[in-house]
């Protein structure tokens, strides 16, 4: 099977992104970085309970392949510890984020989980296995439910590099393609996984390769422009969308900090972080191209800025005000609380029926 590429240079924008939407992917990443530099400085703060995982350098991949899923259709998506952006896309606000870091009573997990571990299937992302590659069977599951029930829905993983050398990512995406589940495999290429270079764990030259192991398509793209990751993925989830199966995409980035906020990366040759800060930084790329090629002025991009600014100030000021958990509420849910909501959290109300405690008239029917 041939494996295709998709470079910048052989594009111009794609059919189908308006100017607003143009806006709106500058939007997300501009929330992206700036929403994580305030997690910085609430991190040296020690107001950041646990580990804080950045992904400056990172941002185009997880907002343009996120964008190309239709939430309206109930798309979804599985993200890693550095695909916050994607989250945002699809719904997640930046205080909920905020309070999660800082363990707030009022977090999705009312601070018994952190960083970017929650999900929230009405919106579109599921909460993120730590252990590498083990979404991609989850989500085989997942979008496998969609075939079988016949809805009209896609799902999105995101693994690193260093996933794919694991048992879990080859029996999930091996599984997804023999039943040609409506899936779309991203591999964010950053280089490192966790301390090690690429060309340390795996003798693969490009991931896409992968792809022909599984006898699905692999397609590479530059990562760092927002545009060329929006493309690529759309066109693999209109092809999973028409029920053609898995797509493999390899995404080429770069990782500028460590794995996470306390790695020193001295495992970096040195100046290889300022190369790709200074030539590939994706907010600055994307910027040069509204700017020059698409006849968008600077302020409006500066009005973006400080409307995300006010964002992220005001959902900074309401985490912090938040209440710490009540230490009665680590019993709740432990075991099961009811004992049907794992089993059904896909049923029509069961979300508010958890909050408030009570049991729908569903529950108990297999109705399908």
């Amino acid at each position: 099977m041939a494996v295709t590429s998709a470079r910048t240079s052989d594009r111009t924008m794609p059919p189908g992104l308006t100017r607003d939407q143009l806006l709106e992917l500058y939007y997300y990443m501009r929330l992206t970085r700036s929403l994580e530099e305030r997690l910085v400085n609430l991190y040296r703060q020690t107001k950041v309970v646990g580990g804080l995982f950045r992904s400056l350098g990172q941002e185009a991949d997880a907002v343009g392949s996120a964008y190309a899923l239709e939430r309206s259709k109930g798309d979804i998506l599985s993200p890693l510890i550095r695909n916050l952006g994607s989250m945002l896309v699809q719904g997640a606000t930046p205080v909920e984020i905020l309070r999660q870091y800082m363990a707030k009573g009022d977090s999705p997990t009312r601070g018994r989980e952190l960083n970017i571990h929650f999900g929230d299937t009405v919106r579109g992302f599921i909460g993120q296995i730590s252990h590498l590659g083990d979404m991609v069977p989850v989500m085989a599951g997942v979008t496998l439910s969609f075939k079988l029930r016949g809805q009209d829905r896609v799902g999105l993983v995101y693994v690193g590099d260093g996933a794919t050398s694991t048992g879990a990512f080859h029996e999930g995406i091996n599984f997804a393609a023999v039943q040609r589940c409506p899936l779309v495999v991203i591999v964010e290429n950053n280089g490192y996984a966790y301390s090690t270079p690429t060309s340390k764990q795996t003798a693969c030259a490009s991931f896409k390769d992968k792809a022909l192991g599984y006898g699905i398509p692999g397609v590479r793209a530059d990562g760092n422009d927002v545009v060329a990751t929006y493309q690529v993925t759309k066109e693999a989830v209109d092809r999973a969308r028409a029920g053609e199966g898995v797509t493999l995409i390899e995404l080429t980035t770069y990782r500028r900090k460590g794995h996470a906020e306390h790695d020193n990366q001295s495992y970096v040759p040195p100046g290889e972080i300022d190369r790709w800060a200074r030539e590939n930084d994706p907010l600055d790329r994307y910027t040069r191209e509204l700017t020059t090629g698409q006849g968008i002025a600077s302020s409006e991009l500066e009005e973006l800025d400080g409307r995300v600014r006010g964002e992220v100030d005001r959902a900074t000021d309401e985490a912090e005000a938040s209440p710490a958990p009540e230490p009665r509420d680590a019993l709740r849910g432990v075991y099961a609380d009811p004992a049907e909501v794992p089993a059904l959290w896909y049923r029509e109300g069961i979300r508010s029926a958890v909050e408030t405690h009570e049991r729908p008239s569903s529950w108990g029917t297999h109705d399908g």
